[in-house]
């Protein structure tokens, strides 16, 4: 979602922000008819991955020499250009001014940071393939490629060419598109971008991990070769009836051009839609790019991405999303389609019946999880309440679904999983309106920007082991393996953290007074407990395919134990969510002897296994 766009009409309050999330979109979504399916119809492979969410802009800098320009930003939020601007320097402290920009004399820091560029690109990606490859990673999801002026990108000029600044030769990939007729397939040129994008997808194929793009199908951006045509020749214009318009430019009446905007937000007008879904031009035009990078040049589909994950799929009427998958699912039968849906279970399940969506970018397991593992004792929810929660979600979507969802919990439009914990006791995550509002730093003073301490990263490493081991694809968010932290958009987009980079510590807060340094590095405890993880999951079937079944819950305790079971391979997770250490006894491991695979410490049942408090135990039976 762009909700940093919205920072142009400053922050919206939370009564906007909740209207929005029941009707936040201009074309009305209908219930379809449910038809359950009892075979799956899901792409199996998805079932088996840990993805990687990676937002380009600010992952790695592979390619100084493609920086983006002052000019090169024009068109983005905030509308206005600075008269002074530079790439901001990688390793500086996020909420320090440069030189730069005190030179403008800008008094709101939500525009400083908004007009930030880093210099993330695509090379910068393909240099830290291993890096992923290393942690385990089998899966990537690409926050927007496609060209645009933001930093975000979901102000989207076009969908089939990758942003110029993302490619060796930006100047030279202009000059090629403008020899196109965007309306015109045939015409549409390879750029140098677009062929790095290319060898991008081939690197991680390469390495047997998966690629899927972001598809934000629901507007373009104000800059798009269709709006820029309409605002230019209005009713003669081919692409009048692409976009929302509800009145044209007369001089004779006084009448101005005016238009539907995203969420009213101007810098995204929207495509029209009728009972049928996105009306035809632009519905071609968002067929024709979704096939070319599923099948570029025709070369193949190992050559293409391996799915799409969708922007506010809720605000895109079902028709549309029916055909499109149709047309997806022709051109390479295995492809994963996931859909950003926050709401209520009972509103995703529509989408998810087998003729739209295989899965969901997993906010409702996030929420649950909030309310179990990071809220403050006197708020958070029994062992029991979240095993009925993840039941809900489990059995509420036909079969495979609940396997090929993204298990979350950061993304760039939320809060960091370090800084929520820091804050908790803040608000309810599953309040999602207010939450976003009141995890923005620059719009709460109350809300903390420090880094997460010792016993903050002992609940991350909880976390991770149910994330890890539960039913569904765990999804981690750029940076949160190493321990960054960050609020909402902006803070949770800031620059990843290297080894080969020196940071500067951070001593700012949101309002620019001073703190106690915090020493920006990577946490290697952290980050290894993850590659553990995540090595674990790959390694053991019944974590990524396997049945599940709750063998002991004791609440006063804060225990909750469950088995994953595939064919002949058996895993019994144990959690501990409690503030002291517990001794377990569980029925179903007697006469047995077994290996905690986080330490590779054998036990027999006979003996009394003490898990110390905040943790976990993943247990595989083993020879005495």
């Amino acid at each position: 979602m762009e909700y940093n766009l919205l920072k142009r009409i400053k922050f919206i309050r939370v009564g906007i922000l909740s209207l929005f999330l029941i009707v936040g979109c201009s074309q009305s979504n209908k219930n379809s008819k449910q038809s359950l399916k009892n075979e799956e119809f899901v792409p199996q492979w998805a079932k088996s991955v840990v993805w990687y969410q990676i937002f380009p802009e600010r992952f790695r800098d592979g390619d100084s020499s493609n920086n983006p320009t002052l000019a090169d930003i024009k068109g983005a939020d905030p509308q206005e250009l600075p008269k002074s601007w530079q790439i901001h320097p990688w390793e500086s402290d996020w909420y320090k001014l440069q030189d730069y920009e005190i030179n403008n004399g800008e008094l709101e820091m939500w525009k400083h940071l908004l007009r930030r560029r880093y210099g993330g690109d695509l090379q910068g990606i393909i240099d830290k393939l291993d890096y992923l490859q290393d942690l385990g990673i089998t899966a990537i999801y690409l926050n927007p490629i496609f060209q645009s002026p933001s930093h975000h990108k979901y102000d989207g000029e076009s969908y089939h060419h990758i942003d110029p600044n993302f490619g060796p030769d930006p100047e030279g990939d202009r000059k090629l598109i403008a020899t196109e007729n965007p309306i015109d397939s045939s015409t549409w040129v390879w750029t140098s971008a677009d062929e790095l994008v290319l060898k991008l997808i081939n690197e991680v194929h390469k390495r047997k991990m998966r690629i899927i793009f972001d598809g934000v199908f629901n507007h373009l951006g104000y800059n798009s070769f269709a709006f820029q045509d309409v605002l230019k020749n209005q009713q003669n214009s081919p692409y009048k009836e692409w976009f929302i318009i509800k009145s044209w430019d007369d001089p004779k009446t006084g009448t101005k051009f005016d238009y539907e905007g995203w969420f009213g937000v101007k810098s995204l007008p929207e495509f029209k839609e009728d009972s049928t879904g996105i009306v035809e031009g632009p519905k071609q035009y968002i067929f024709n790019a979704t096939k070319r990078w599923m099948n570029p040049k025709g070369m193949g589909l190992e050559f293409g991405v391996d799915g799409w994950r969708l922007d506010v799929a809720y605000c895109i009427g079902h028709p549309f999303w029916k055909q499109w998958r149709k047309h997806v699912r022709a051109i390479n039968p295995e492809a994963y389609m996931t859909a950003e849906i926050v709401d209520i279970p009972e509103k995703v399940k529509p989408y998810m019946q087998g003729d739209e969506f295989d899965g969901e970018m997993n906010y409702n397991f996030a929420f649950a999880s909030a309310e179990f593992f990071f809220n403050p004792d006197s708020l958070r929810i029994s062992a029991t309440e979240y095993d009925k929660k993840l039941k809900i979600l489990r059995e509420l979507y036909p079969q495979g679904v609940a396997y090929v969802s993204q298990n979350l919990f950061g993304s760039h439009d939320s809060n960091r999983i370090g800084s929520h914990i820091v804050n908790r006791g803040m608000g309810n995550f599953r309040n999602w309106g207010e939450y976003f509002n009141n995890s923005i730093a620059l719009n709460n003073p109350s809300y903390s920007t420090r880094k997460p301490q010792i016993e903050d990263v002992v609940l991350q490493k909880l976390f991770a082991i149910m994330q890890m081991t539960y039913v569904g694809a765990p999804m981690i968010y750029y940076g949160d393996e190493v321990g960054m932290w960050g609020g909402n958009d902006p803070d949770s987009r800031k620059p990843m953290v290297w080894e080969d980079i020196e940071y500067e510590d951070e001593i700012y807060n949101a309002d620019r007074s001073l703190h106690e340094p915090d020493k920006v590095e990577i946490n290697e405890s952290l980050l290894e407990h993850y590659r553990k993880l995540i090595r674990i999951r790959n390694e053991n079937l019944s974590l990524q395919l396997g049945s599940y079944k709750t063998l002991l819950i004791d609440d006063e305790n804060g225990i909750l134990i469950f088995e994953r079971n595939f064919e002949d391979e058996k895993l019994i997770i144990v959690i501990n969510n409690s503030n002291h250490e517990q001794i377990i006894d569980i029925p179903e491991l007697k006469d047995k002897c077994f290996i905690d695979l986080l330490n590779s410490e054998k036990f027999e049942t006979s003996d009394k296994k003490i898990i110390t408090h905040k943790c976990g135990l993943i247990l595989k039976t083993c020879t005495p």
